[in-house]
């Protein structure tokens, strides 16, 4: 079986607007939550509503009015509107739903990628892309590393996969030529930073 034409999948699998739904679902239903179900799943319909159902609408609207032409939105000047609005959308869940108060855990992931996505965003300005693949599955691997240390649980599986992750996305963007190994560490480091800076708040 040919390794280059399976590479690309994992830009699907792993698209940035899956990976809350992920972090999510480690969270509510691997990581032993204590939460109930109707709690777990209302929440996460909400975190599906939000960072999926709404960007997958604002895509097409978006692609619509000539906004943006691809929904991997490889150019640099069209990156600048869904990261705004995802910053609006994080802003909102943080807010309304996965709160520091019902899931502290959870809330400090999403704050992390916020301040991902607002880094994301100024450095667009710079005319600099991040890979928002790397920066996406880095912070989701941190997590999970970190949720481990917290519960002090033994998922050396699930951080195994997740860094094996990492280079098969990094080697998927490369296969596709949507980044060049710059924007990948970019985007690794653009992830994996805030979270780590946050750590300290709820480990």
């Amino acid at each position: 079986m040919n390794l280059k034409k399976i590479l690309p999948l994992f830009s699907y699998l792993f698209h940035p607007i899956f990976i809350p739904v992920y972090a999510a679902l480690y969270y509510f239903f691997i990581n032993n939550s204590y939460h109930s179900k109707p709690e777990k799943y209302f929440a996460l319909f909400q975190i599906v509503l939000i960072t999926i159902a709404l960007p997958i609408l604002t895509y097409f609207i978006l692609k619509s009015t000539g906004k943006v032409n691809s929904i991997m939105i490889p150019d640099v000047s069209q990156r600048k509107i869904p990261l705004f609005l995802q910053c609006f959308m994080i802003v909102l869940l943080i807010q309304k739903s996965i709160t520091i108060y019902h899931f502290a855990e959870l809330y400090f992931f999403f704050l992390g990628g916020l301040l991902s996505t607002i880094v994301a965003l100024i450095l667009l300005f710079f005319k600099t892309k991040a890979s928002l693949h790397m920066v996406s599955i880095s912070a989701l691997t941190i997590f999970v590393l970190a949720l481990s240390l917290h519960n002090q649980t033994q998922n050396l599986i699930w951080i195994a996969f997740l860094v094996l992750m990492n280079g098969f996305v990094a080697s998927s963007r490369l296969e596709m030529e949507a980044h060049t190994p710059k924007e990948l560490v970019i985007g690794f480091l653009t992830g994996l930073l805030p979270q780590l800076f946050l750590l300290p708040f709820w480990l």
